[in-house]
């Protein structure tokens, strides 16, 4: 056979094998569209992730193996270099303190106290019946948007419909990130121009979601910078116009960059003079953050650590687990 035959029949036999393989991708896999729906994958269950080993551990052995009485201010600066804070800091040491005896296991008895100053983890409390709003604040790039896409994803895999409100009519962009954060995690957006009252648009998203029966609203708010008095007045006014509506505010959650440190403290009190705040979602906890920051939350302000941000990832929030937590921040 004429080998110019031969080639051509076997360049045909190629294409043919190629068409039929990738009919049966299309097959299995569907036809791509503009927009990916969301995964019906549950999300990583794993908790207390992020922040990276502090070695606290050894750092107290270390500390303990010293006889004089110089132990516990040596303790106390090294839980300040963990981010724990003056306050925290002292109060620990007080603790272990008072209940240490010859013979005890330092670590041991450090990792009992942390426990007890962190309390029970406290999971979010989702009214049945009623739509249940979750007010989200914070200062710009501490990744509020990105977890109320994040927190979006959590509840509405748990089988509850959500909305989100675009209520941060400030910043450029604010509109269109939640839009693409809202379409990844399946959930339905009240938005208006930019430029739009906050309150307006809050107001709208409670009625909104009302009518369509959803089962919780998240509304987004300014990132605003917590030394201006005037944005913190909004803020005010945003939770009064929600209640307005019909629909009282269950939580309030402040979003905290964990790497930010005591810094996030004066932040987060500024923000409880404005809301009561119910607890803290800390984000950017895979980076540099130190551990100690969870502690310092806890005792100078009270409030619980609901979540923690491990990535970038649509699934890369976390519920806050403390015994989880201790066990990372005395490792390393």
């Amino acid at each position: 056979m004429d080998p110019v035959v031969i080639a051509i029949v076997l360049l045909g036999a190629v294409v043919f094998v190629v068409a039929v393989a990738v009919g049966r991708s299309r097959g299995a896999g569907g036809s791509a569209g503009p927009r990916s729906s969301p995964v019906s994958v549950a999300p990583d269950a794993s908790t207390g992730g992020g922040f990276r080993g502090e070695g606290l551990a050894a750092k107290v052995m270390s500390v303990f193996a010293r006889t004089d009485a110089d132990r516990w201010s040596d303790l106390e600066a090294v839980l300040l270099k963990a981010d724990v804070g003056p306050k925290g800091s002292a109060d620990l040491v007080a603790r272990v303190k008072a209940d240490y005896r010859d013979g005890t296991d330092p670590v041991a008895l450090v990792r009992e106290e942390i426990l007890r100053i962190l309390g029970d983890d406290e999971p979010l409390h989702l009214s049945d019946g009623q739509l249940c709003v979750i007010l989200v604040v914070g200062v710009n790039g501490s990744g509020k948007t990105t977890t109320i896409g994040k927190l979006a994803r959590t509840i509405a895999f748990d089988g509850k419909t959500v909305s989100l409100a675009a209520s941060d009519t400030y910043r450029a962009a604010a509109g269109e990130q939640l839009e693409v954060w809202a379409d990844r995690a399946g959930a339905h957006l009240v938005s208006q121009e930019r430029g739009a009252d906050p309150g307006a648009v809050a107001f709208d998203a409670v009625k909104s979601a009302t009518a369509r029966g959803s089962d919780v609203l998240i509304v987004d708010t300014a990132g605003r910078l917590h030394t201006k008095q005037p944005l913190m007045e909004e803020l005010k006014k945003v939770k009064r116009v929600i209640e307005k509506a019909g629909a009282p505010v269950g939580e309030t959650l402040l979003v905290l960059d964990a790497q930010t440190g005591q810094n996030g403290i004066a932040q987060a009190r500024a923000f409880t003079q404005a809301v009561d705040l119910t607890g803290v979602v800390l984000t950017k906890t895979d980076g540099s953050a130190k551990g100690g920051v969870v502690l310092a939350v806890r005792e100078e302000l009270g409030l619980p650590v609901r979540y923690v941000g491990v990535g970038e990832q649509l699934d890369d929030l976390r519920p806050f687990d403390a015994h989880a937590f201790v066990d990372r921040l005395l490792s390393g």
